[in-house]
């Protein structure tokens, strides 16, 4: 006898909530339409579910997701990045209390090198003819963020293998990873063992699935675009798979219905509500600009020149994303405006290191750059903005704080994390850092607010 198994996934949903009525609601039916036909279901989300952009994911720490996945009846669900190293370690402690559905991630580990209570490395899923899954969940290995939020990272390809070895007496296995497509076809690769690869992280769609020696990989893109489908068929009499396919569903193209905008709205402003917190009074509002100089800008960069307590600093005017009118300034008006999940840090440089890094940000192409990922939610770089840098008629002319640049002295430069992943500053990925952790810029900035206007 054949029976059909169908695991729906989904992946980097990253809060936009506003394809999620109609992902819920086709799940939903889905799970009705494969039970009356006597045939399995199996729902996974393989991370990134959560992203802070929202006010919604901010204001609840993460936990406003988990009713989400609850209604639908999620089987399990591993962490990505922003789960991971964006919300403190009590706040991601704390985020799956109410959940329904297991949590698995293999080699996240707490500070002592024990398994945090509410995570599984993998979970055993026993179907109705006695079909036996096991479902593994590993994340990206982000190790030094997690340690310094009070964690343990452990290689993922390494807790795989150590998984691999450890399991048995099942008859199919299933990899949930947050790694991306190059680890994911490494895996499949090296692992032939594994039925089913569902993949995220590197936000890469797999209409059709891809099929790698044994493993059948799956994907579904980002935002709630698209949502996965695998289908199995299993041959009873033997416990074997004998048929895998994959697809996936375009999510706008899925009916919508009437209450589909209210749920939005309301969970936009559930949001606002949870953050609707006065950090401070103005007595006149603060203007922003990409491309000019503006007194937010300039506040900012001072606030993470404060925090980190750098000798010089230098930001992108393109992070503030509006104005803050006059009177009350709330938690949501300072999310609106920074709405990143970006931290400040401090790189130490030398003075021809750091004369480099200064010449590079001096490109005139990078204003109007239009910046995508690094965590950046804005529209384009916009204009650098420095503090305790001038440059004079050329860069041979730089001084900080007033002296001039000593070649083989060290200094140290504040910025934003984004800017230390090598994309447009080498040096700054070489160097040594020091990343601030859990605050946002928009913590720091709150903070810097308050000296100057309470």
């Amino acid at each position: 006898m054949i029976e059909k198994i169908h695991i729906y996934h989904t992946n980097d949903l990253h809060s936009h909530f506003e394809n999620w009525p109609r992902i819920s609601r086709f799940l939903s039916e889905r799970k009705r339409q494969h039970e009356v036909a006597g045939e399995e279901v199996i729902f996974l989300d393989l991370g990134d579910f959560v992203d802070k952009w929202h006010p919604l994911t901010e204001g609840s720490k993460g936990k406003a997701s988990v009713p989400l996945l609850n209604e639908v009846g999620y089987d399990a669900v591993t962490i990505g990045n922003n789960e991971g190293i964006t919300f403190s370690h009590e706040e991601l402690d704390t985020m799956y209390k109410e959940a329904q559905f297991d949590v698995v991630v293999a080699n996240l580990y707490t500070k002592k090198g024990q398994r945090p209570k509410w995570v599984k490395p993998y979970i055993k899923k026993k179907l109705k003819s006695g079909f036996t899954f096991a479902i593994i969940g590993i994340t990206a290995y982000y190790e030094h963020f997690y340690q310094l939020l009070g964690w343990k990272m452990t290689p993922p390809l390494d807790e795989l293998k150590k998984v691999l070895d450890d399991i048995t007496d099942v008859d199919g296995i299933i990899l949930m990873s947050h790694l991306g497509i190059r680890d994911d076809e490494w895996i499949a690769t090296e692992h032939e063992v594994i039925d089913v690869l569902l993949g995220g992280h590197t936000h890469h769609l797999l209409p059709n699935g891809k099929v790698i020696h044994q493993s059948l990989l799956g994907a579904a893109g980002k935002y709630g675009y698209y949502i996965g489908h695998v289908q199995l068929s299993i041959d009873t009499s033997t416990n074997t798979i004998v048929n895998k396919t994959a697809t996936v569903y375009k999510t706008e193209d899925l009916e919508e219905k009437k209450q589909d905008q209210k749920l939005i709205n309301d969970w936009m402003e559930q949001g606002k509500s949870l953050l609707n917190k006065e950090v401070v009074k103005l007595k006149n509002g603060l203007k922003g600009d990409w491309f000019n100089p503006s007194p937010l800008t300039q506040l900012l960069c001072d606030a993470i020149h404060h925090w980190t307590k750098a000798d010089c600093t230098f930001i992108n005017s393109g992070l503030v994303l509006g104005d803050l009118p006059q009177g009350s300034i709330t938690q949501y008006h300072i999310h609106s405006l920074l709405p990143h999940p970006i931290n400040p840090c401090a790189v130490t440089l030398t003075g021809a290191e750091l004369k480099e890094v200064i010449k590079q940000s001096l490109n005139p192409e990078l204003p109007q750059l239009q910046l995508k990922g690094l965590g950046f939610r804005g529209q384009v770089m916009g204009n650098i903005v420095y503090k305790g840098i001038t440059i004079g008629e050329s860069i041979n002319d730089l001084s900080i704080n007033g002296e001039k640049i000593e070649l083989h002295r060290e200094y140290r430069l504040g910025t934003t994390d984004m800017f230390t992943f090598g994309h447009f500053f080498p040096e700054l990925k070489r160097a040594k850092k020091t990343y601030y952790m859990p605050e946002f810029i928009r913590d720091v900035f709150s903070w810097e607010l308050k000296k100057h206007h309470s």
